[in-house]
């Protein structure tokens, strides 16, 4: 490869270790700046150094699981911008519990706190402001561009090559195509192709060269690297994966083996940690803020109708693993004694009391016990009975990856109107898009959305 194709190849990922080292120096400048506004000396004492430097650890975790650092095509989006914001705010309160269970928070001014959380979610989104347009003028301009070879189907070649035109500042140009089999040659009007001979070397001059190929033709795909044998480029596989249901699909090197990931469960490694720190920490507050509550509600379920207060029912939840979900008891006790029935809501007798805790999900409240305990997360795919899920995991495609994540109290089904007797094929699509697209920011909406439009609901009996 010649030193100009090297010095293209490696410049993403040095943007992208560029990116997140200047967030961390943001980090550092924010808390600097906000000393001097506070005290009017640079001079930190030993705690706030500390202080500095967990700031930065957190950032190091809190930035990326917001995912901060996704393509946003040069573009400083709304979107980025809260990110970020939320970003600065988890880190600024990953900082005050810690320093309140360490017994220090008297010891540091709130002010500069404040300060530094603000300082530094508006100097990253200054940052971005300033380097995102002169970054997409330059690829705009020819600067820091990748001339493509493309071998594959018509099909799969095409789709890249509109993908690409759609995002010009993705810095790739497709010069040439080597078409693999006579059909669909329509697709690549515009584009020039040649037939793909095998057994013949392959010689170019572009500077990456993609594989566009399902993944049932693996044959042709080890002929064509057999045929790049004399080529120094980059060589790139895009698998044509339409025909697969993909849950938080990527590339993973697990003992120095590169593993295609095809459906796998976002809730691993820090992400599986800051997940359990935001259900404890929300789940907590919400029982201390909501204790008067159910307090009431025990009350009136006791007063009600004979019976016990809570409602046990065991549920499936991460893994395919049963646990006993708590909800407050909305029906006689001996409902259910002729056996379970899937849906029906509106037919199954529940009393005058159950009728109001239903209809405001009340009767949901003590679940985030269930939270605090791990069985459940404040956000995630509601859980179903083990006779259900026996049931349904035959009938509905994909119906056990909801199964990836912990089970939750409102999910992105509820907030978009599937709860209750409403379309279950719906409802796995939506648990399926959250699993594919989790971060604590989509946590943050859809708590945020589940208090206008996810406890009152035309569908909750």
């Amino acid at each position: 490869m010649s030193a100009k194709a090297k010095q293209i190849s490696g410049f993403d990922g040095y943007t992208h270790m560029l990116t997140r080292s200047v967030d961390l120096l943001i980090v550092v400048l924010a808390a600097m700046l906000a000393y001097v506004a506070r005290f009017g000396t640079i001079e930190m004492p030993e705690r706030y150094v500390w202080a500095v430097m967990i700031g930065v650890l957190l950032a190091s975790a809190a930035l990326p699981s917001f995912r901060i650092y996704q393509s946003w095509r040069g573009k400083l989006r709304a979107e980025l911008m809260v990110r970020l914001i939320m970003a600065y705010m988890v880190i600024g309160a990953g900082l005050s519990v810690i320093a309140f269970f360490s017994g220090k928070s008297l010891e540091f001014s709130r002010l500069w706190v404040f300060g530094w959380v603000a300082g530094g979610a508006i100097l990253s989104i200054l940052l971005r402001a300033i380097a995102y347009p002169v970054l997409n003028r330059l690829r705009m301009h020819g600067k820091n561009r990748r001339s493509v070879l493309m071998i594959g189907d018509a099909h799969s070649c095409a789709t890249a090559c509109e993908h690409l035109a759609r995002v010009p500042s993705a810095g790739f140009d497709v010069k040439r195509i080597l078409l693999v089999g006579d059909d669909s040659r329509h697709e690549l009007q515009g584009y020039a192709y040649q037939q793909y001979l095998r057994g013949v070397p392959i010689e170019h001059e572009e500077e990456e060269v993609w594989l566009c190929l399902p993944l049932s033709e693996g044959t042709t795909v080890r002929d064509i690297q057999n045929d790049l044998s004399l080529s120094t480029s980059n060589v790139r596989y895009m698998p044509n994966m339409h025909d697969f249901r993909l849950i938080n699909h990527s590339v993973s090197n697990v003992a120095d083996l590169y593993l295609l990931d095809l459906s796998c469960s976002p809730m691993t490694g820090w992400s599986r940690f800051l997940k359990a720190v935001e259900d404890r920490v929300i789940a907590a507050f919400i029982l201390l803020l909501i204790s008067p509550v159910l307090i009431a509600v025990a009350i009136g379920v006791k007063l009600s109708s004979p019976g016990p207060i809570f409602y046990r029912q065991e549920r499936v939840g991460w893994n395919g693993k049963p646990f006993e979900m708590l909800k407050f008891r909305s029906m006689p006790v001996d409902v259910e004694k002729n056996g379970v029935q899937w849906g029906g809501a509106k037919k199954k007798e529940v009393t005058p009391f159950g009728v109001f805790i239903r209809r405001t999900s009340l009767d949901e409240l003590p679940q985030f016990i269930n939270v605090l305990k791990g069985d459940m997360s404040i956000v995630g795919p509601r859980p179903e009975r083990t006779i259900f899920v026996d049931q349904f995991k035959h009938e509905i495609p994909g119906y056990m990856q909801k199964h990836m994540v912990k089970a939750g109290i409102t999910g992105w089904a509820q907030i978009s109107g599937w709860r209750g007797d409403t379309d279950l094929t719906k409802r796995i699509e939506c648990d399926l898009w959250y699993i594919e697209n989790w971060s604590l920011w989509l946590d943050m909406k859809i708590i945020f959305l589940t208090i206008f439009k996810g406890f009152i609901s035309k569908h909750a009996y």
